[in-house]
């Protein structure tokens, strides 16, 4: 199993996706994403770090034919592998915010 930390975009993607399983595509992803956190993101980095997080094991993607016709859609899951490397990476947070609490809430 890899020991490797999620980057902090490779984290909420994985959330989005998550969130909007089973139809978890780049558009929908990217509206997710900035309704969520406020932050804009590209669909080339978007697309880019989902193809990262498939190399890793992280996400599946198939394509699916569109409901209007026109290019397919790519549908991304979350894997137990990448369910496991979020349990990870909020762990590590956790660990690393325990008892900065009221320094945190004063930023």
């Amino acid at each position: 199993m890899s020991r490797e930390y999620l980057g902090e975009f490779e984290h909420i993607l994985l959330l989005a996706v998550l969130h909007l399983e089973p139809e978890a595509h780049g558009a929908r992803i990217r509206r997710g994403i900035r309704e969520r956190t406020g932050r804009s993101a590209s669909l080339g980095a978007i697309y880019s770090t989902l193809r990262r997080l498939a190399e890793k094991g992280y996400v599946t993607t198939v394509e699916v034919p569109s409901p209007r016709g026109g290019r397919p859609r790519r549908l991304s899951r979350v894997t137990g592998p990448g369910l496991r490397a979020l349990q990870r990476s909020r762990a590590v947070l956790e660990a690393m915010a325990e008892g900065l609490e009221g320094r945190l809430a004063d930023g």
